[in-house]
């Protein structure tokens, strides 16, 4: 009975043998592949794609006074677009025109009859990139029924986060086809990667789904999901290497238009990203997003009591 116990030990031996080396250069392989692909995204790069003669001499940015938005309207200028700026506040945009051809129009995305408006604007221009930036959010982490006047924030939400990005693709989506060129890059947040108790987000999937459509067409529909930069939506003021200011994370992310449709925009953002969907189990991170986020809902409704 040993004798026969060794000899299927030994017969099974060869097989797993060729499983393990066949693991092991899978493995190899893939780690290569990803090592590659790193360097090309985050030390390459792919700035030349980003340029008034691949795209279009315009590009158009929302929320385009502040963080981010206005961050990416500063780069896109230094890069030689155009720029149509589009924000709520005309003294802000009148404030912000950068050192190129600027365009400003004046527009609260509260609200539901701003895109005529905002189409005549654009009448005549040669699109090349749209960067939906606007936006809000919750002003403390908050359970959905909890959040203070919540009927009209849900409005406000809707037609900010989601209507925005919806109505001005609308708009721009169209010329690109034609020209078979253009970007569109869609900000959303890195609460997209995972389940985020308190928060919310919409933009990555409508993104992604586009992008697939349009492809074919020429059009690159980028989402990009940040973590925390240092802005005044953020109430962070100090920057660092994980919590960088707008510009420098403007000017990492737009090096990835062309080589990544879904990105962090930013290398430390994207290891953090690579941590909590591939290494962590869903579960786990969620739970601990929640500890965190319940955390600075009690230290800001505390700060509130006192007051």
């Amino acid at each position: 009975m040993l004798a026969s116990g060794a000899a299927a030990l030994r017969a099974a031996e060869t097989p797993l043998l060729c499983l393990g080396a066949v693991t092991a250069a899978w493995l190899g392989l893939r780690s290569v592949c990803l090592l590659l692909t790193g360097l090309r995204v985050w030390v390459l790069g792919n700035g030349r794609m980003v340029s008034p003669a691949k795209l279009g001499q315009w590009a158009v940015v929302t929320g385009a006074t502040d963080g981010i938005g206005k961050a990416y309207a500063e780069e896109l200028a230094r890069r030689g677009f155009n720029i149509v700026l589009i924000s709520r506040s005309q003294e802000k945009l009148d404030d912000s025109k950068c050192e190129v051809q600027t365009k400003t129009i004046a527009a609260d995305f509260s609200a539901t009859d701003i895109y005529p408006k905002i189409e005549e604007g654009l009448a005549g221009l040669e699109i090349g990139i749209l960067v939906n930036n606007v936006g809000v959010s919750y002003g403390y982490p908050e359970y959905f029924l909890s959040i203070p006047n919540l009927d009209s924030f849900v409005n406000t939400m809707i037609n900010v986060n989601i209507a925005s990005v919806c109505r001005m693709t609308t708009m721009v989506l169209p010329r690109m086809v034609e020209r078979k060129t253009g970007a569109i890059l869609n900000i959303s947040s890195a609460s997209a990667l995972s389940p985020a108790p308190l928060l919310t987000a919409f933009v990555d999937y409508f993104s992604r789904g586009l992008q697939a459509e349009y492809q074919s067409h020429g059009i690159i529909i980028q989402s990009v999901l940040p973590y925390f930069v240092a802005t005044k939506l953020s109430k962070i003021r100090r920057a660092t290497l994980d919590k960088p200011t707008p510009k420098r994370y403007v000017a990492a992310a737009l090096n990835t238009v062309g080589l990544q449709t879904w990105t962090n925009g930013y290398l430390p953002h994207a290891i953090i990203g690579w941590v909590t969907t591939v290494l962590l189990p869903a579960k786990l991170v969620t739970s601990f997003t929640m500890r965190m986020l319940m955390a600075q809902r009690n230290s800001y409704l505390k700060k509130q009591k006192l007051g």
